[in-house]
């Protein structure tokens, strides 16, 4: 049984080790991608994606788990139409965290863009913009969030602060470049093209001073639509003009530039020259682009229905249609996008929940046999109690019994006619129970049945030790007829066993021996001992054999 119980508590041990080590292990794990995350963003999110959350048992670790998982994924710059739980994730290190707390708020503003709530994702983040005593190296990165958000619903003068700001905090050569670019547009988007001008000088001429062609040639495109926004249509013709000249004809940028030109004549009253430009443009568009112009045609259609109007005096639907034709093919696109994505979280969130269901599953049958092992452990504990008692009891009675036949033993061979008072009965109940003893220490079928003969020897015993019958005559001889007093008097409310019990306390045998005779152990001698004083009205402190003895026998 000790056996079955160390094996039942080193199964139980071993579930909780492993348990423990699995979290350990999954704490690792999420360890090495937050380590892989400063440097290597994609492998950090193939660490995460080998992880499955729904076995994340604790809140540190779940929401850590997210929060990695978000951060990657705006870093990356990829869809976060699966990355809801981010929302648990900032809930979980508002107060505790300040770095974790700004950027999982970050990315969970970055997150409600994804999922079409633009507003709730600015409002966010503007309440973090607005935190007191935030390190400049988290600001920034909000910040610029912030900035690139506005910009995409062409905010204005509502953008400028936090841009002029995020321009303040931000450090390095080409992160201040990109962000005196967000400040240029800021201006650009609020009406503020004198400021905007000045701006985009200053990066043409960082630009070349640092030899960066590519950006000086964006930044000079950039300038040439100021320009025009600012009703100089002359000066960015001439832009326009000496950028072809260093550029050529063919450059990356050549549709739009001839689109700048058609807009120029266009504002200039030129529509002839307006539509040639146009021209142009399409086909430069057609060979530089492709099938990939939706972006182009959706202006270019509006640019065409003018000029047409221009010269006719009418709109022409097709334009009204191809205009609109561009604007849903974009939507369209936008939202195919958008679908493919939250299918892709769909996909990946009911993974998820199978598998925390089959977890759960595992887990409710672990408990089950968690709870099988404690009962049955449990039980084998009682039951092994029990045993100790019963042979606690054995031992007692063993050895009240060994010392009955020890004094038996030790008498003097004396006549039983000439034993006196209650060691007469003594003598011969400690004859009968050396032998029931000297028989019972080899219990073999024959002497069963020898000890059966010896115990029926003077009348019928039923099961019992002694003759009591016998018993009580011998009481009732040398007390004066003390049974028969006490039967007559309490026999209606006293039981056999405690008048059997009463007769062995008036002959002076102890509580073991009595159980030792009785068959009983001493718990339940001791309680009936008790019941034996309530019925008879003994006094708590009186003894009961003193308290009978004394009373008239009438």
């Amino acid at each position: 049984m000790r056996k079955l119980i160390y094996v039942l508590t080193a199964i139980v041990v071993l579930g909780i080790v492993s348990c423990s080590k699995s979290m350990s292990r999954y704490d690792e794990e999420i360890a090495r991608a937050e380590q892989l995350m400063r440097t290597d963003t994609d492998s950090a999110l193939s660490v995460l994606d080998a992880i499955d959350p729904s076995e994340l048992e604790i809140d540190s670790l779940r929401a850590k788990y997210h929060f990695l998982k978000g951060y990657g994924h705006l870093k990356r710059n990829r869809s976060m139409i699966g990355d809801s739980l981010i929302s648990y994730a900032h809930e979980y290190y508002r107060g505790k965290d300040v770095v974790r707390d700004i950027r999982s708020g970050m990315v969970f503003a970055w997150y409600k863009f994804w999922v079409g709530d633009t507003p709730g994702a600015l409002a966010m983040l503007d309440s973090l913009a607005e935190l007191p005593d935030v390190p400049d190296s988290l600001m920034v990165q909000v910040l610029r969030v912030r900035v690139l958000l506005g910009a995409s619903e062409y905010q204005g003068k509502e953008l400028i602060p936090y841009a002029k700001k995020f321009h303040e905090l931000e450090t390095g050569s080409m992160r201040k470049t990109e962000a005196r670019y967000m400040l240029l547009s800021a201006y650009e988007y609020a009406g503020e093209t004198d400021s905007a001008l000045y701006l985009v000088d200053e990066l043409i001429d960082y630009a070349r001073d640092n030899r960066w062609g590519d950006k000086q040639f964006l930044f000079e495109l950039e300038r040439a639509q100021l320009l025009t926004e600012n009703g100089r249509s002359g000066e960015s013709d001439e832009l326009i003009g000496e950028i072809f000249g260093k550029a050529g004809p063919d450059n990356g940028a050549a549709d739009l530039l001839y689109f700048q030109y058609a807009i120029n004549a266009l504002n200039s009253g030129d529509v002839g020259r307006a539509a040639r430009n146009l021209a142009l443009a399409d086909s430069v568009a057609g060979r530089l682009r492709k099938d990939d112009d939706a972006y182009y045609r959706s202006y270019s259609n509006l640019l065409h229905a003018i000029i047409d109007f221009k010269q006719t005096g009418r709109i022409k639907l097709m334009h009204i249609n191809g205009l609109n034709n561009r604007q849903n093919e974009r939507f369209n696109r936008v939202k195919a996008s958008q679908w493919e994505s939250e299918r892709g979280a769909l996909r990946q969130q009911n993974r998820a929940l199978a598998l925390k269901a089959e977890s759960e599953h595992k887990t409710v049958i672990i408990l089950i046999i968690s709870l099988v092992t404690l009962i049955v452990m449990v039980g084998a504990l009682w039951i092994i109690r029990i045993r100790r008692l019963r042979e606690r009891e054995n031992e007692e009675r063993i050895e009240a019994l060994q010392k009955m036949v020890d004094e038996y033993k030790a008498a003097p061979a004396v006549p039983d006619s000439e034993i006196k008072g209650s060691a007469a009965l003594r003598s011969a109940m400690l004859k009968q129970l050396g032998i029931i003893k000297m028989v019972a220490e080899t219990p073999t079928e024959q002497n069963r049945e020898m000890l059966r003969k010896i115990s029926s020897i003077d009348g019928e015993i039923n099961g019992e030790l002694v003759d009591w019958s016998n018993v009580f005559d011998m009481i009732d001889n040398l007390y004066s007829g003390f049974y028969a007093t006490l039967h007559s008097k309490y026999g209606d409310v006293l039981s056999l066993k405690e008048e059997q019990i009463i007769v062995l306390m008036v002959a002076g045998f102890s509580t073991k021996e009595i159980s030792v005779i009785t068959g009983q152990t001493t718990s339940t001698v001791y309680v009936r001992k008790s019941s034996i004083r309530k019925k008879l009205g003994v006094p708590e402190k009186e003894d009961i054999v003193r308290f009978l003895l004394s009373r008239p026998r009438s």
